[in-house]
């Protein structure tokens, strides 16, 4: 499916969906990297691009959201372990407050747009 300009419409999930969840994820306990590139998609991400996933870690480990050690391992190197911080936990409270929000309003989208389809149907 395009628009008129012969663009794809945006389909899935948000581009900024991957930090809430990786904060969700943390605040269950800690992980490193890879664990946590498995589970996102547990959370509706899909495969996600691993570069994108560690960017993301860096970036909210440098914004104080979550504090990361090498710890090694028995079976290859060493590898970093990301665990929640205080300003962590409140912005992941913060950020679930925003999506219960954008849940509301994407439930009544979809309420409407199933009447309408039920309309056309009667229609017919």
């Amino acid at each position: 499916m395009s628009d008129e300009s012969g663009g794809e419409f945006p389909v899935g999930m948000p581009r900024n969906y991957l930090r809430p969840c990786l904060l969700l994820l943390l605040a269950e306990g800690t992980s490193h990297g890879y664990e946590l590139l498995e589970q996102v998609a547990a959370l509706g991400l899909g495969r996600s691009d691993p570069g994108r996933v560690y960017r993301c870690l860096r970036a909210m480990d440098e914004d104080g959201l979550v504090h990361s050690v090498w710890t090694p391992s028995a079976t290859g190197p060493a590898r970093r372990t990301y665990a929640l911080t205080d300003e962590g936990r409140d912005w992941l409270d913060a950020l679930a407050g925003s999506l219960a929000e954008v849940s509301r309003a994407l439930g009544g989208y979809q309420r409407r747009y199933k009447r309408l389809v039920k309309q056309d149907e009667t229609a017919r």
